[in-house]
């Protein structure tokens, strides 16, 4: 790389400056493109890269990158060096695991990485978990970028898609360790059947306000509920074929409204009793009910993969996306991060601003009267109910590390001091949890005069200092 990084112009500096993973990538990118071999997909830097070993991962000798698929998946097996050592398509069915395990056998010191573990390669990954061996999530996006910058003509193919899915798990440190399902699993379960009926039921209830209109002049004109649209089915009278017809379509879509109704209902039992199994104090967040802490911890699942709550809060889309150039240092909105994790936390800090003695809407006042706009201080509060919600993460992390088993915030986490920040009841974040027990709209009270305060240390440590000074003068 020395004659590379002295033919290199000015304006690349950021491969110095960037993140190891992407500099890790970027640097095997270019020596791709700048070999003379221009058969397939170029070889990357020889060796473990540094990043990994800083982490203190181990560098299996083969890596056997998946492409899979509905009805096949391809494996393609390299070496530390990126050559080819083999590749087999078997196809999805209940042999899958057993016949790849047994083409690989030749490979002791193996690791595996599937494209899109949490999606289509998900069944095969836990499979491969089961049976013992270390799987790699790789993200599919990752896999294209190294296909597509690769130098010379790739053909778009399973067993390139493969080799590269390999390349970027020898070669990025940003490929997570697929774990075996867990609790939070049966949590992300139950949050996706909730949003799809909640987007069915509005989809059903969009259709009922249509045809009303048509039916009845001025319709609804709140939001739909199934007695008050059948109230207005009673109180009808179609005239003609049409009207009538109208009238069938929209007792139907009445019925499918009932229906999901009672779905959801139902879901949403089944949720509040698997957040409770959990044991989670995520709930303890003002504003954060059942819904909102199991689409939290079914998407999170591992918290101890977040070193601080700045890359929570990254992860999330709560952080903003710094697009600095020069001597300009701007921050603006962030549009990246799991999509979803923010909607559910949006919809916290929504509910802390619609109840007044919440200290989110006291945060929510406090911006307000600095200046900011609503939207601006709805985002600020955005990040503060990030953090809390990392803090809970972080204290049931802990909490299952000292009995031994798996939480609800995933696996143990680490030590540090950002993980035990403020966990005293005494300093809960944003007010008690609306599902709580008895609670209180009223605003917590104030010390007693009885009650003697707490002394400050500061304080106390600066007053004495005082003493000691007068009396030495």
């Amino acid at each position: 790389m020395g004659w590379l990084a002295n033919r290199l112009p000015a304006g690349v500096a950021w491969l110095d400056n960037d993140v190891p993973a992407c500099r890790a990538l970027a640097v095997a990118w270019l020596e791709r493109g700048a070999t003379a071999d221009r058969s397939g997909i170029r070889h990357a830097r020889h060796g473990s890269p540094p990043e990994l070993e800083r982490k203190g991962q181990s560098m299996a000798e083969v890596m056997i990158g998946v492409d899979p698929h509905k009805g096949s998946h391809t494996a393609v097996a390299l070496g530390a060096d990126e050559v080819p050592l083999g590749q087999v398509r078997v196809r999805a069915s209940a042999a899958q695991a057993e016949r790849l395990l047994a083409w690989a056998a030749a490979w002791p010191e193996r690791a595996w990485a599937v494209e899109g573990a949490g999606g289509l390669g998900h069944l095969l990954a836990q499979q491969l978990v089961a049976a013992g061996e270390r799987v790699l999530d790789v993200q599919p996006k990752l896999a294209a970028r190294v296909r597509l910058l690769a130098a010379g003509a790739v053909n778009k193919n399973d067993p390139n898609d493969a080799r590269s899915v390999a390349v970027v798990a020898l070669r990025s440190a940003a490929c997570p360790q697929v774990r075996a399902d867990d609790h939070a699993a049966v949590l992300k379960m139950w949050a996706k059947r909730h949003r799809d009926l909640s987007r069915a039921r509005n989809q059903v209830a969009c259709r009922l306000h249509a045809v009303l209109c048509e039916l009845i002049p001025g319709g609804i004109s709140k939001q739909i509920r199934a007695a008050a649209a059948a109230r207005m089915l009673e109180q009808a009278d179609p005239s003609g074929v049409v009207q009538e017809a109208r009238r069938e379509l929209a007792a139907e879509f009445l019925a499918d409204l009932r229906r999901i109704d009672a779905q959801r209902r139902d879901t949403h039992r089944k949720l509040a009793a698997a957040v409770r199994a959990s044991g989670t104090t995520v709930t303890e967040v003002f504003g954060v009910g059942p819904v909102v802490a199991a689409a939290v911890i079914g998407d999170v699942r591992d918290i101890s993969r977040f070193p601080g709550k700045d890359y929570f809060a990254a992860c999330n889309g709560t952080a903003p996306a710094e697009v600095s150039s020069g001597n300009r240092v701007i921050y603006r909105l962030s549009l990246r991060g799991n999509r979803r994790l923010n909607h559910a936390i949006h919809m916290a800090a929504v509910t802390q601003i619609r109840y007044r003695h919440s200290r989110g809407r006291a945060y929510y006042d406090k911006k307000i009267a600095e200046g900011k706009t609503a939207k601006e201080a709805l985002r600020a509060l955005k990040r503060q109910v990030s953090d809390a919600i990392y803090q809970r993460l972080k204290a049931d992390a802990r909490r299952a590390a000292a009995a031994g088993i798996a939480g609800p915030g995933g696996h143990p986490g680490n030590g540090s001091v950002a993980s035990v920040a403020g966990l005293h009841p005494a300093d809960r974040l944003f007010g008690q949890a609306t599902p709580g027990p008895a609670p209180t709209l009223r605003p917590r009270p104030g010390p007693s005069k009885a009650t003697p305060r707490t002394s400050n240390p500061r304080r106390t440590r600066r007053s004495s200092r005082q003493s000691r000074e007068r009396a030495e003068t």
